[in-house]
């Protein structure tokens, strides 16, 4: 099998890579070659697998690549929501153009590869004629309020289309905000949900711009990288009809999220972080889903984390892997 993963020196998909060849298999067929296209060079033991061939600068300059024929591909690459709303333009080349440059080059390779577009939660929003309900599920209508949730709307269409017309076999699963993410902060608006966690770990004082009554779904990183996987491997009839689909999510607070830390890490950790509103992430973060549901995914054997403990928890033990940035845990005790 020949595979591409956009975005795959990313987060999620560096873990995504590390999964599959750990595994060498994808829906039953060995993995050969594991293509990473991204703006970035992969970290060092991927681009070290034998398997890994790395292809670095922006999607928009790879529509060779994009052509030259794939058995599967897992589509992450984007700007994310902070950023769109920022910058218009960057949003519409990273998200829409570089999307149908990638559909546009697997329709002219001709072989119509499986294909799992990573879309998001925040397909739905809040609209006059259609209000969020308390729990999105697969059969709410999406009306996104921001930019890069349109983008993801847009795209699922594309993705659905150019799988009726037999270019690919698509399907999007739309996933949950992944947290607790390593790291620095990145351009998303859902960038504090992996903040109030990370920073006061590593003893660094932090600020929550929301309140903390404020509810989401959120899923671990490895709870993510399992849905990804079990979506592609599912045929199109388990997947039943509909290609677009909610992962699972734990639905959770803000207050929640810090009193599960206070438990894993103790009060010390937890006074770390403080709230400091910021009316643009609260104005975004309002137009969100407060929680959602996943009763197709469900159906593929697909379930949300236990708790936020223990994401926070399988965050504690990813930290003590050489994968992660050194000091990450310097705040506990």
């Amino acid at each position: 099998m020949k595979l591409l993963i956009t975005g795959g020196a990313g987060f999620v998909g560096a873990r995504l890579a590390r999964a599959i060849l750990k595994k060498d298999r994808l829906d039953g067929q060995t993995v050969d070659e594991l293509h990473i296209a991204d703006m970035f060079a992969p970290p060092a033991d991927l681009a070290a697998d034998k398997r890994v061939r790395v292809h670095t600068g922006p999607l928009l300059n790879q529509s060779e690549l994009f052509a030259s024929g794939f058995d599967a591909v897992f589509h992450l690459a984007s700007a994310v929501s902070g950023e769109c709303e920022l910058d218009f333009d960057l949003g519409l080349r990273s998200n829409l153009d570089s999307t149908r440059l990638l559909l546009d080059g697997l329709r002219k390779a001709g072989n119509a590869p499986r294909l799992v577009f990573a879309s998001s939660v925040a397909v739905f929003g809040p609209d006059v004629s259609n209000p969020l309900p308390d729990l999105v599920s697969d059969h709410t209508l999406p009306s996104p309020q921001t930019s890069y949730g349109m983008h993801k709307l847009v795209c699922e269409h594309l993705i659905a289309d150019y799988t009726r017309k037999g270019f690919v076999d698509g399907r999007s699963a739309r996933l949950m905000t992944v947290t607790v993410r390593p790291g620095k902060p990145n351009g998303a608006a859902s960038s504090f949900f992996s903040g109030i966690i990370r920073e006061p770990l590593a003893g660094v004082e932090t600020t929550c711009p929301v309140d903390a009554s404020v509810t989401h779904p959120v899923s671990s990183p490895s709870n993510t990288v399992h849905g990804l996987i079990t979506v592609f491997e599912a045929s199109q009839q388990a997947m039943g009809g509909r290609l677009a689909l909610n992962l699972p999510g734990l639905n959770v607070s803000v207050g929640e999220m810090l009193q599960a830390l206070e438990e894993v890490a103790g009060p010390e950790v937890r006074r770390r972080v403080r709230f400091e509103r910021d009316e643009r992430i609260a104005g975004i973060v309002a137009n969100w889903a407060r929680g959602a549901s996943a009763g197709r995914a469900h159906a593929l054997g697909l379930k949300p984390d236990v708790s936020f403990k223990a994401i926070i928890e399988q965050y504690i033990e990813d930290c003590r892997s050489p994968a992660y940035p050194a000091g990450a845990l310097q705040g506990m005790s």
